[in-house]
């Protein structure tokens, strides 16, 4: 049931957790399925897909990454915008290409890209997140997004902490405001405020995140 107009409370999380804990589950293992078996083009896809899900939604996402699915490996920038525009997928038709071809000739001649390889050479989760984030050439990340990314390729202990999940932490006054953090030094306390809350209520951490998201929104997407 949709809920973004009631506060959250603990015993309502502990509540939705029991309810949705088989689905939620079944999600995260989808994840943990694609990094054990996906390939280079697959992690790439997804990448993608969040590219087009920062400042939209996950369904425009979704449906972003159906219409240039045959053009990610080689397409170029307009290709891609007209068969967004073909199929009325995104709201950012030229933007959003701009960037996976920036992201991609970067990770060409980076890592020739080896998705895999290049992620499993961090020893340190947080300096992972940091060169998704952070490198200049990796075009609309950011924190929540990289996170996200790293999520759903199955790699565990990151908070997406978009307005959804950030509503939920201001409503239980966690935080002060639901809006989302805008630097590496705020994203890290409010996920470290997450970690805290999930050992306090006795639910995984990457399990809270869903069930936070679900809470908002009625789903349980990716």
């Amino acid at each position: 049931m949709r809920r973004n107009h009631q506060p959250v409370v603990a015993a309502d999380i502990r509540a939705t957790h029991a309810a949705r804990k088989k689905e939620i589950r079944a999600r995260l293992n989808d994840f943990r399925d694609l990094w054990r078996n996906g390939s280079d083009e697959r992690l790439w896809e997804e990448l993608v897909f969040c590219i087009f899900t920062a400042g939209a939604s996950a369904r425009m996402g979704l449906s972003a990454v159906d219409a240039v699915r045959p053009l990610l490996t080689q397409g170029g920038q307009g290709e891609m915008t007209r068969a967004l525009r073909s199929a009325g997928a995104h709201r950012f038709p030229v933007e959003r290409p701009g960037y996976i071809v920036i992201t991609r000739d970067y990770l060409r001649e980076h890592c020739d890209m080896a998705l895999r390889r290049k992620l499993e050479s961090f020893r340190d989760p947080i300096e992972r997140r940091d060169w998704l984030a952070q490198e200049k050439r990796i075009k609309g990340l950011g924190y929540k997004e990289s996170s996200h990314f790293l999520r759903n390729i199955g790699i565990r202990g990151y908070a997406i902490l978009d307005k959804h999940v950030m509503s939920c932490l201001q409503d239980l006054q966690i935080v002060e405001t639901a809006k989302p953090p805008a630097t590496r030094t705020r994203y890290l306390e409010v996920e470290e405020k997450l970690k805290l809350f999930a050992r306090d209520i006795k639910i995984d951490f990457d399990e809270l995140d869903l069930v936070l998201w679900s809470m908002k929104t009625g789903k349980v997407l990716k």
